[in-house]
């Protein structure tokens, strides 16, 4: 038996007859631990929650939380047993009650739990909606019912709780705000979540772990840090769309070659036989701008960051490579001028594929 908070196991999740997401393994370890589920719109990340959730049903594989399977061919425990909160993307709210009514449905949910870690007051302070309590959900804005919504799941205290792009339509000024509320009250009552959106920055704060679908598959499943800088497919890298791949040759077990670049060496992640033709991971970051370098490549592009700039740089074989470049450097380069790069180029990690 597993020591897993919660165990999804070999799952085909369905909707409709369809099959969305085929053979689907991964695990919650510790109960307070968040997990993030990415993929582009339609992929089947929402009908994972609703099958997690007991609205749709399994012909394979296997649902545990806590021990205790909820979900596999012949089990199907009821939602309202399972103890799983679900909170949707669109407004989920009961019209003919106000905002602080509808949250309060969950208040009553958790006032038979004992142990209560939250209070009402609480919850309304971290996600600010304390203005639109005494209003109807067609009063307010898709944002604030959002949150709204998110207050009633997260008051409930359940064991598991699971969010659909919770904050889609929060405005960009405020959700970077709301993101750091909301790690603080799961951290804080250590709900163990699952989260679906398609925004790669939001889950790679919030998640313990972040899974990509692509495809029908879950790609890749790890740590943040390991899917940003090692995705293991260059379907992972597209999708992702923080880098470029560039063609090149294996020179020896530290060492690449590509002729617009020249040497590059590092740690290979994954070896490759010397003289093999492989394809090279660029990310923004692993070049180093060098105004003093007699290497030279030309701006074609130019995106302001806020902290930073990404240059786009176009090669002698027509290859674009993006460049960060932090705000307070002392030059700006414009479009058509060079920009220096440092050589000789050392990449903490070469991520390849065939």
């Amino acid at each position: 038996m597993s020591n897993n908070f919660l165990d999804i196991t070999n799952v085909d999740f369905k909707i409709g007859g369809k099959t969305k997401v085929k053979n689907v393994s991964f695990s919650i370890k510790n109960e307070g631990d968040v997990i993030c589920l990415l993929g582009p719109s339609g992929i089947g990340k929402t009908t994972i929650l609703r099958t997690i959730a007991g609205l749709e049903n399994i012909e394979k594989g296997s649902i545990n939380l806590k021990g205790k399977t909820l979900s596999s061919k012949n089990i199907n425990i009821e939602p309202e047993n399972r103890n799983i909160s679900l909170a949707f993307q669109e407004n989920s709210l009961f019209p003919h009650y106000s905002v602080e009514k509808n949250i309060l449905i969950g208040a009553e949910k958790s006032n038979e739990k004992k142990g209560k870690k939250i209070t009402f007051n609480e919850i309304v302070k971290l996600l600010d909606i304390a203005k639109i309590l005494k209003k109807f959900p067609h009063e307010i804005s898709a944002g604030e019912a959002q949150r709204a919504s998110l207050a009633r799941s997260l008051i409930t205290q359940p064991d598991l709780l699971l969010l659909d792009e919770p904050l889609s339509n929060v405005d960009q000024s405020f959700k970077e705000e709301i993101q750091v509320r909301l790690k603080k009250i799961l951290n804080k009552l250590k709900i163990s979540t699952i989260i679906v959106t398609h925004d790669s920055y939001e889950a790679f704060y919030l998640g313990s772990k972040c899974g990509i679908i692509l495809n029908q598959k879950l790609k890749q499943f790890d740590d943040p840090y390991k899917v940003y800088h090692f995705p293991n497919s260059i379907e992972v890298v597209n999708f992702l769309n923080r880098g470029i791949l560039i063609p090149a040759k294996v020179i020896d077990k530290n060492t690449l070659e590509n002729k617009d670049l020249g040497l590059i060496k590092g740690n290979f992640l994954k070896h490759f036989a010397k003289g093999s033709k492989v394809q090279l991971l660029l990310q923004p970051e692993d070049l180093e701008h060098d105004d003093s370098s007699n290497f030279k490549l030309d701006v074609v592009d130019r995106k302001f960051r806020g902290t930073n700039f990404i240059y786009t740089l176009r090669t002698h074989n027509n290859n674009l490579i993006p460049v960060l470049v932090h705000t307070h450097h002392h030059e700006q380069h414009e479009i058509n001028e060079k920009f220096g790069i440092k050589r000789p180029i050392k990449l903490e990690h070469i991520v390849c594929f065939k």
